[in-house]
């Protein structure tokens, strides 16, 4: 089958959606299907696409929306039909065949560009919902309410009206953003979610029914060749957090249970962000110095071999992620987490793992400081079991994104 994917950023910028998208495509390619990403044109300088991508990637007309130029807006209408139109005619005229159905993962200008291309094309959608829209609005804007209507609205100028069948449904959602999605997704033959709760939480607020989990892999080889390198040798445990500095991954509150909690570990902090001056300004104001050590964004491939090493990973977030990646990551390397946020620790479901037990920055001083104790005890011991891993890698999850294409298809 030939799968066309749109989304909302570029599949070589910087995301977890994207890393995601890159693991889809390789697995559904190997498996013997043919795979289309639709995204913005990526602006950033150094930027330059690899042989092996030229033909999947269908580059949209698009404007950087980011001093970085890492993220660009692709306006849907007249313009991007035509250049995704033209680009999909190269492609069939090339040997990969007609598109057999559209596969959107993305929540704002991707996800109206590919309702526009499936309604001409008459083709069926599944929808993947990556982000919670509600949540991450309200986190950074108080105008949200606000951006809420102007997404609805937008919506309806660049889609046209909700179908008629789906009105009741859209209407009974509750507000906000969630009123935005389900109105996106009326008409979609499958709405999914990459995890069970958020799945649940989509369902709840009436963006679909029966929201099917397809949850987000790893990719099996690089797991691999990480898994298989040895660990360095150390005198104390050693935590890892990895994730963008931001208010809403809780960055700040990690360092303030690190000070708090008094534990003799080394820490290394994985990443970049608006609040990176701040975490470093704090760091030095508790003391940590010769335990904490912030080591800037690195490759995708120096983040696992950072999880590898470490004794434990601390995930922060709460109720922000989807389904929160790099414990599924560090699992599959069979690095334990620390957990704030009770679903992803309930979906991920390994041992060992510790959970603090509530948001505030005492419970994590308490978990850090029990989960240290344990390392202490029982050192290089506790890790994940392998098979435990093994259900985590993408090879399994590509088997049942696939069983959900052909149904999709199918009706």
């Amino acid at each position: 089958m030939h799968v066309l994917i749109v989304t909302d950023q570029h599949p070589d910028s910087l995301g977890g959606v994207q890393v995601a998208l890159r693991l889809q495509r390789k697995f559904l390619e190997r498996a013997g299907h043919t795979v289309s990403i639709a995204a913005p044109a990526l602006h950033r300088r150094d930027y330059t696409v690899a042989p092996a991508d030229r033909a999947a990637y269908l580059d949209l007309p698009s404007t950087p929306i980011t001093r970085d130029r890492e993220y660009g807006i692709t306006w849907p209408g007249r313009r991007s039909d035509r250049a995704l139109d033209r680009a999909l005619a190269e492609r069939e005229a090339g040997g990969a065949g007609p598109v057999d159905l559209v596969h959107i993962q993305g929540d704002f200008w991707g996800a109206m560009i590919g309702l526009r291309a499936a309604k001409r094309h008459r083709l069926p959608v599944m929808f993947t919902m990556h982000n919670n829209v509600d949540e991450g609005t309200r986190a950074v804007t108080p105008l949200a309410p606000l951006a809420f209507a102007g997404l609805r609205a937008w919506r309806r100028l660049a889609v046209g009206r909700v179908p008629r069948r789906e009105r009741e449904r859209t209407r009974a959602s509750a507000a906000g953003a969630w009123r935005y999605l389900a109105e996106l997704t009326a008409g979609a033959a499958l709405v999914t979610a990459p995890s069970r709760h958020f799945a649940a939480e989509l369902e709840t607020h009436g963006v679909g029914a029966g929201v099917e989990v397809t949850q987000g892999g790893v990719d099996d080889e690089v797991i691999g060749a990480v898994r298989a390198a040895d660990r360095a040798p150390r005198s104390r445990p050693r935590l890892v957090w990895l994730g963008r500095m931001s208010g809403e991954k809780r960055v700040l509150e990690f360092v303030e249970a690190l000070g708090a909690s008094e534990i003799d570990a080394d820490v290394a902090l994985h990443g970049a962000g608006l609040l990176l001056g701040k975490v470093e300004r704090r760091i030095a104001a508790l003391g940590l110095h010769d335990r904490v050590r912030v080591a800037g964004p690195v490759p995708y491939e120096a983040a696992l071999a950072a999880m590898r090493d470490a004794d434990a990973l601390v995930q922060t977030s709460i109720g922000f992620e989807t389904q929160g990646l790099t414990p599924y990551e560090a699992a599959a390397l069979g690095t334990p987490t620390i957990f704030c946020d009770e679903n992803i620790f309930t979906d991920l479901a390994v041992s060992p793992a510790w959970l603090a037990q509530d948001s505030s920055v005492a419970a994590l001083a308490d978990a850090l400081r029990t989960a240290v104790s344990e390392i202490e005890t029982r050192p290089g011991d506790l890790r994940v079991p392998a098979a435990a891993g093994e259900r985590l890698l993408q090879s399994t999850r590509t088997a049942a994104m696939i069983e959900l294409y052909a149904r999709v298809i199918g009706k």
